[in-house]
């Protein structure tokens, strides 16, 4: 793997791939076994990778898959969607007599979506030395979904990213239902991350530590060169170590949270490939988040990169 190279993709993402099973508008289960009727069903592939590579592909990335699916109908068809959107999946694991995983998801009318998980072959996901070639064939690596990634958690995703480093790739990190307790496991990762994503709840649930500027520079401490935290609707925090900053959410009517931070950070690596600088490039990311929100699942509302640069544009902003 030369450093001088030419990257085959444009991005690669590695990590978590499931499918979500989303409903909407949920306001009660019924009691029993009766029926309540529902306005939307959808099936979408998800996931802090799955999420985050769909959109990136929409945006118009060169994209390569790396997780792990079972050889059921679930992971057929997280395969065929990916590669519907022009995404390589040929570095997908397989892993027969395995779920893969998925999600249940019962979506409130105000977008909350409590959700009920398969872990599945998303625990079984592991990139060894000698996929490295391969998996790190990118000018971005994102790794995402650490928190459900059983054998990738830990020594083997800080090997992942000090070797993406070596060969020169742009880093970035997300994860998903963090405790503190991921935080041991993750901690000696954060010197080879470039930008790191996560939602304020999320990082403070790591580190514990409220305030945004107090957070990213925990993570700043641990070598995290560019914290930026997604805070819903307030908008986020960006912080480099030097400077920060805030952004605010688009003023938009919410219909589903799912995917929202998935598809922010496809925009920021999306945008920051094209060289923006980064507080553009948090702009726009902020926008993917509020498309996605604008609709049912977490490849709902982004279309091309100029669809999403006009929206940038012209939706209103939280004041």
């Amino acid at each position: 793997m030369s450093e001088t190279a030419k990257p085959t993709f444009d991005v690669s993402v590695i990590g978590l791939f499931c499918i979500d099973i989303l409903g909407r508008p949920v306001r009660r289960i019924p009691d029993g076994g009766n029926a309540d009727f529902i306005d939307e069903i959808r099936l979408t592939v998800a996931g802090t990778a799955g999420g985050t590579i769909i959109d990136c592909a929409k945006l118009g990335m060169k994209a390569l898959a790396v997780g792990a699916v079972g050889e059921d109908e679930k992971g057929l068809f997280v395969r065929a969607t990916l590669e519907g959107f022009g995404i390589d999946t040929s570095a997908m694991q397989r892993y027969p007599g395995v779920h893969t995983a998925a999600s249940i998801l019962a979506v409130r009318p105000n977008g909350e979506r409590p959700c009920l998980h398969v872990r599945g072959a998303s625990d079984a996901l592991l990139i060894t030395e000698a996929e490295y070639p391969r998996v790190l064939d990118a000018s971005f690596v994102h790794m995402g979904g650490n928190g459900l990634l059983g054998k990738m958690d830990g020594e083997p995703t800080r090997a992942l990213l000090a070797a993406a480093k070596a060969a020169g790739r742009t880093t970035t990190f997300d994860l998903i239902f963090a405790q503190a307790s991921l935080m041991e496991k993750i901690r000696p990762a954060m010197a080879y991350v470039d930008y790191f994503a996560p939602s304020i709840e999320e990082a403070t649930a790591l580190c514990g530590r409220d305030k945004p500027e107090d957070a990213a520079r925990y993570f700043h401490d641990l070598g995290a060169k560019v914290c930026v935290l997604t805070m819903g609707g307030e908008g986020c925090f960006v912080s480099t170590g030097n400077t920060s900053f805030r952004l605010p959410a688009h003023d938009i009517a919410v219909v589903d949270t799912t995917g929202c931070g998935d598809a922010f950070t496809g925009g920021l690596i999306a945008a920051l490939h094209r060289g923006w600088d980064i507080e553009r490039a948090a702009r726009f990311a902020g926008t993917c988040g509020a498309l996605c929100a604008g609709g049912l699942g977490s490849d709902a509302g982004i279309v091309d990169f100029d669809a999403t640069v006009s929206a940038m544009d012209s939706l209103p902003l939280k004041h």
